[in-house]
């Protein structure tokens, strides 16, 4: 396996990619033959991947990868559109 790697090292050096672009190749490829594995299951592709879901999600996200779109946050439903009164009286 070692010698896969080394021959992928040097097509990556003679290609002229720097270190980030390689890594991003890398995880790119992982992430997507993790998913296809695990047949879209992100919780068991993550598992195999050795990282939380949560990162697999967001490096999705980034990568552009199994159409996932980031999700805007919303105030928890206590808080939402209810302004806190202010409190007025003696104690």
């Amino acid at each position: 396996m070692k010698d896969g790697f080394d021959v992928l090292v040097g097509r990556l050096l003679d290609g002229g990619f720097f270190l980030q672009q390689a890594i991003e190749i890398l995880e790119m490829g992982m992430i997507r033959g993790s998913l296809e594995r695990n047949h879209g299951n992100q919780c068991a592709a993550a598992k195999q991947l050795g990282i939380h879901r949560n990162t697999l999600q967001r490096k999705m996200v980034a990568y552009e990868l199994g159409g996932t779109r980031a999700r805007s946050r919303r105030k928890p439903m206590g808080r939402a559109g209810h302004p806190r009164k202010k409190k007025t009286g003696t104690v």
